[in-house]
């Protein structure tokens, strides 16, 4: 496709070029991943100046829609993978619904000792075993998202579950325990080597980190849920009403 501007048009040169490169991310030449024409190219088809493509360029840099890297070009970012604050559901509930398709990279299932933070939440004691599950899941392609949890022995867990199955579904239909409360801390911390292995980054590389509380119905702790999101690839979004 060969995109123009209109020169005699009162709209300003680098609006028509902001809105023509947002034409360009729809494009699924582009979409895919494919570098858009270097900005000498791009300037000249469009007859105008590099410092006004470079100033449209940059406005869609700041929005996160465009990725430019010295030495190999711009080209469009993938969008990142959402979660809603006020919408909570188990991980591939939440997944389905967006229509994402996920896959599990490893599955760990093993019985520990809980820490201070883990046995303090549960209100048992340290000496006691609780069953810990290691997720690594993400996009077909790559992983994005290290989950651990621990669950409270009260549950009745075996470890001999299909934990690939929805978690929260699987609890209720097996053990009648129903997840009906979620208080959540996020932050932001780099990248240990253990996590950084696990979702294929470099070790220092930003990590969206979420701790998460969940109760049953009875509003008694049933999980500890920590989970390490690669920052390029999710956005936790809140949203409030009033």
């Amino acid at each position: 496709m060969k995109y123009t501007i209109n020169h005699k048009s009162p709209v300003p040169l680098h609006i028509q070029a902001e809105e023509l490169l947002r034409q360009m991310i729809q494009d699924p030449d582009y979409k895919s991943g494919k570098i858009l024409p270097n900005e000498v190219e791009l300037s000249k088809q469009l007859a105008i100046s590099r410092t006004t493509l470079r100033q449209a360029i940059n406005k869609l840099v700041f929005e996160g829609l465009l990725i430019r890297k010295k030495k190999t070009g711009t080209k469009v970012a993938e969008i990142p993978v959402s979660s809603k604050s006020n919408n909570w559901l188990s991980f591939s509930q939440e997944m389905k619904l967006r229509g994402i398709t996920i896959r599990n990279f490893e599955l760990h299932i093993t019985w520990v000792k809980p820490d201070d933070e883990v046995a303090r939440f549960f209100e048992i004691k340290k000496d006691k075993m609780v069953l810990r599950m290691e997720k690594v899941r993400g996009r077909p392609e790559e992983p994005f998202v290290y989950f651990v949890s621990y669950f409270h022995p009260r549950i009745g867990l075996t470890g001999e579950e299909d934990f690939s199955l929805p978690l929260y579904e699987m609890l209720e239909s097996e053990h009648s325990t129903v997840a009906t409360l979620s208080k959540e801390e996020i932050s932001a911390q780099a990248a240990t080597a253990e996590i950084a292995k696990k979702l294929r980054v470099t070790e220092g590389s930003p990590i969206l980190f979420r701790k998460r509380f969940v109760y049953d119905h009875g509003q008694r702790p049933m999980e500890f849920n920590l989970g390490y999101y690669k920052a390029d690839s999710f956005v936790y979004t809140v949203e409030s009403t009033r």
